[in-house]
This record gives C-alpha cells, sequence and structure tokens, in this order.
C-alpha cells in the first residue's frame, strides 16, 4: 500500500508534482482543497468568508481524515493543513510525508503567475504579500520540516524540472514505476 502526501507552503507547487507522481505512479492523486470544494460544494474562498479561517481549518480536518484513510494514493494539502490540530503528526502516522521547501522569493513568484484565488492574500498589495509570504514561512517551517522527507523545489520552473522532481521522489521512497502498476 502507498500513501504519499504533499505538504508546503501555497506555490510550491504540491499540485503539480503531485499530478505527474500519479501519472508516473499510476495511482490516484488528491488534492485536499479540491476534495473539500468538491464535498462541501463550495470553493475555499466562499468556505473562508462564511465561516473564518476556524471553520475552514474544522472542515479541512475532518476531509483530511477521510481522504488520508484512502490507499495507493498521493494527497496534497493545502498550505496551512499541517499547522493546525494534530494534523502533521496524524500526516506522518497516515504515509510517506514529503515537505516542497522553496524560499518565500520562489514562492511570490509562482503565486504571482498563478491563477488559483489565495483567501490569504486578497486585497494585498505586492510588497504585503512577499512579507505576509515571508511571516507565515517562518511560523510553519516547524510544521512543515517535521515530514519524513524534504525537497528543494526552488527551481520548479519547467516541464523537465517537475519531471526531476518527481524522480527524486521516488528515489526517496524507493519507488519505480514498474513494482507500482
Amino acid at each position: 500500500m502507498i500513501r504519499i502526501i504533499i505538504i508546503g507552503y501555497m506555490g510550491a507547487g504540491k499540485t503539480t508534482v503531485g499530478h505527474a507522481l500519479s501519472k508516473q505512479l499510476g495511482i490516484p492523486f488528491y488534492d485536499l482543497d479540491w476534495y473539500i470544494e468538491t464535498r462541501m460544494r463550495k470553493s475555499v474562498a466562499q468556505i473562508f468568508a462564511e465561516k473564518g479561517e476556524e471553520g475552514f481549518r474544522k472542515i479541512e480536518y475532518n476531509m483530511l481524515h477521510e481522504v488520508a484513510e484512502f490507499e495507493n494514493v498521493i494527497i496534497s494539502c493545502g498550505g496551512g493543513t499541517p499547522c493546525f490540530f494534530d494534523n502533521m503528526d496524524y500526516l506522518n502516522g497516515q504515509g510517506e510525508t514529503i515537505y516542497l521547501k522553496a524560499t518565500p522569493d520562489v514562492l511570490y513568484k509562482h503565486l504571482k503567475m498563478g491563477k488559483t484565488v489565495r483567501p490569504l492574500l486578497l486585497n494585498k498589495t505586492p510588497e504585503e504579500t512577499q512579507e505576509f509570504i515571508r511571516q507565515q514561512l517562518t511560523q510553519r517551517e516547524p510544521y512543515y520540516s517535521k515530514a519524513r522527507h524534504i525537497l528543494d523545489v526552488n527551481l520548479l520552473d519547467n516541464y523537465e524540472k517537475i519531471k526531476i522532481s518527481v524522480e527524486r521522489i521516488k528515489d526517496m521512497l524507493h519507488l519505480s514505476t514498474e513494482n507500482n502498476q
């Protein structure tokens, strides 16, 4: 049974790497935020607006405990998921956790290029966003660094580098494409 759980700050490439790894290994991929949106029939932004961050985190906790019970799966968590309740310890008990680590500058560039609405970044100037990322990353690093594996993704800026990252994850976890079919 394979259960790979990808964590890291928003913009680190968790969904991108998770999809690519899923294709390579031939096992299902679940993005926790997408899973929440499907189950709740609302966007994460709508849930944040209606229930606030605390309300969202309770829903996230419940959905995490649902999806993390699936077998032969790759899961990408929201950036804050490991930092609330006992989520990080729970994740480490459920499978192989991988922290996609990047600098605040790289994360800012990824988020600036992305098209996804990030509730925690709404109405912030570029300078405020950069400072927010730095502060939050400092707060979240102790949780992220509890992951069983850490992968530097500072250069995750094209398809070739995504493929290299996927290969590095497979090596870290001693997985090959053939023995997972």
